[in-house]
C-alpha cells in the first residue's frame, strides 16, 4: 500500500514539494499526476478540496471532474480563477491551476483521485504571500552633532517575516562605525553622531516573494547654542516687562494730569462772578421810566419836560451796551431840586414815597 493512498492499484506519481509559496497576483499549479492499474475499472472521479484550518469545519469543494466533465463553480472566492491543467484529466493529469492568487487563497488543498476499486490522494500547503509595499524612510528626531540619531524604515503591507537592511549610497558607502541595525524593526541607530555621518541611506524591505526600497538624506548639523537662546529669551521677557511698566506709568500720569486740570477749571469757574443779564438792566430802566411818568402825571406843570419820546430813548440806548458798561449815575447828581420841581409838596400831601430821579438833558440823556 502506498503511504499516501488507501489501495495498491491507483497511484499518484507526483514527487514535487508539497509546500508552495507564491506572491499575490501570480498563478500556481498544484501538480497531481496519477496512473491506473488494470483492475481499476470503475468510473474516474477527481476532486480538489480546501481543507479547513479548524477541524470543526467542513472541507470546501473547489473543482470536480466526473462523468467526463469538469465542474468548478463550488467555492465562491475562487470561481473563475480555477481550472484543470489538462483538458482531459482522465489521461493521468489531475493537476489544478489557480490564477490571480490572493491572500485568501492560502490553505491546504487536497487532490483525490478515485477509480474503483483504486483510490488515492495528495495534499499541498499553499501560502500566498504579499510583496512588501514601498517602505517609508525617515529620520526620527533631530540630526545634531554629538546626539544620538535614529533612522526608521517601515513597509505598511507585506507578508511576514519582513527583513530590513540599510546601506549607504554616497561617500565611502560604509555605514558609520557606531551604527546599530535592527533587521526586524527596520531601524538604524547612530550614537554620538558626527558630521561624517551625513549622506544618503537606502533601506531595502524583503520577504520571500519580493523586495522594495526607499532612501533618505541625512544632514548632521551642529547643535544650537542653548545658553544663548535662554539668555536671549530672558532678556526679551525683561524688556517686555519694562515696556509694559512704562506704558502703565504714562497712562497713570496722563490720567492724573487730566484730573488736575479738571479741578483747576472748577476752581476758576467758582471765582468768576456771573455776568449781569441785559434783560434785567433793560427792565430796570423801563421801571424807572414808568415811575417818572407816574410822578410827572401828578404835576401837570412838569409834563413838558418828561415826554414819552424822551423815555423811549433810554432803554434802547442802554440795551445796546453790555451790562458791565451800563453807566451808574453818581449820587451827587441826584438833586433835591428835581423833587421840588416835580411837585414835592404834592407828593408829601398825597402820601407818596419820594424817589431820586437822575438828572437829564433835554434830549433825554442822563447827566
Amino acid at each position: 500500500m502506498d503511504p499516501d493512498g488507501l489501495a495498491c492499484g491507483l497511484q499518484i506519481t507526483t514527487t514535487g514539494p508539497t509546500s508552495i509559496e507564491k506572491a499575490s497576483g501570480e498563478s500556481v499549479k498544484l501538480d497531481c499526476q496519477f496512473t491506473l492499474a488494470p483492475e481499476d475499472a470503475g468510473p474516474l472521479d477527481i476532486e480538489w478540496t480546501l481543507q479547513p484550518s479548524d477541524n470543526q469545519k467542513d472541507e470546501k469543494v473547489v473543482i470536480v471532474y466526473s462523468g467526463d466533465r469538469a465542474f468548478s463553480e463550488y467555492y465562491p472566492p475562487i470561481i473563475g480563477r480555477v481550472h484543470f491543467n489538462s483538458p482531459d484529466p482522465k489521461n493521468g493529469d489531475a493537476s489544478m491551476n489557480i490564477m490571480g492568487l490572493k491572500a485568501i487563497d492560502t490553505g491546504t488543498y487536497q487532490c483525490k483521485v478515485k477509480k474503483v476499486p483504486g483510490i488515492n490522494s495528495r495534499k499541498f500547503l499553499l501560502t500566498v504571500m504579499v510583496r512588501p509595499s514601498k517602505p517609508r524612510c525617515y529620520a526620527d528626531g533631530p540630526t545634531l552633532m554629538g546626539k544620538d540619531m535614529m533612522l526608521r524604515c517601515n513597509s505598511a503591507d507585506g507578508t511576514q517575516p519582513l527583513k530590513y537592511t540599510w546601506e549607504r549610497i554616497t561617500g565611502n558607502k560604509l555605514l558609520p562605525p557606531t551604527a546599530v541595525l535592527d533587521p526586524v524593526g527596520g531601524t538604524m541607530s547612530l550614537r554620538n553622531a558626527t558630521e561624517t555621518a551625513s549622506g544618503v541611506y537606502r533601506c531595502v524591505a524583503k520577504n520571500n516573494v519580493g523586495t522594495e526600497e526607499c532612501s533618505v538624506e541625512v544632514s548632521v548639523t551642529p547643535a544650537p547654542n542653548t545658553a544663548g537662546i535662554i539668555a536671549g529669551a530672558v532678556i526679551s521677557v525683561l524688556l517686555a516687562l519694562i515696556l509694559l511698566a512704562l506704558i502703565l506709568f504714562c497712562c497713570c500720569r496722563a490720567r492724573q494730569k487730566k484730573r488736575y486740570e479738571k479741578e483747576i477749571s472748577y476752581e476758576i469757574r467758582e471765582d468768576v462772578p456771573p455776568p449781569k443779564s441785559r434783560v434785567s438792566t433793560a427792565r430796570s430802566f423801563t421801571s424807572v421810566g414808568s415811575q417818572r411818568s407816574s410822578l410827572g402825571s401828578m404835576s401837570p406843570s412838569n409834563l413838558h419836560e418828561y415826554t414819552k419820546p424822551q423815555y423811549d430813548k433810554i432803554p434802547s440806548e442802554e440795551n445796546d451796551r453790555p451790562p458791565s458798561h451800563a453807566p451808574i449815575p453818581p449820587p451827587s447828581r441826584m438833586a433835591g431840586s428835581n423833587l421840588s420841581r416835580m411837585g414835592g409838596p404834592n407828593l408829601n400831601r398825597m402820601g407818596a414815597i419820594p424817589v431820586m430821579i437822575p438828572a437829564q438833558n433835554k434830549d433825554g440823556s442822563i447827566v
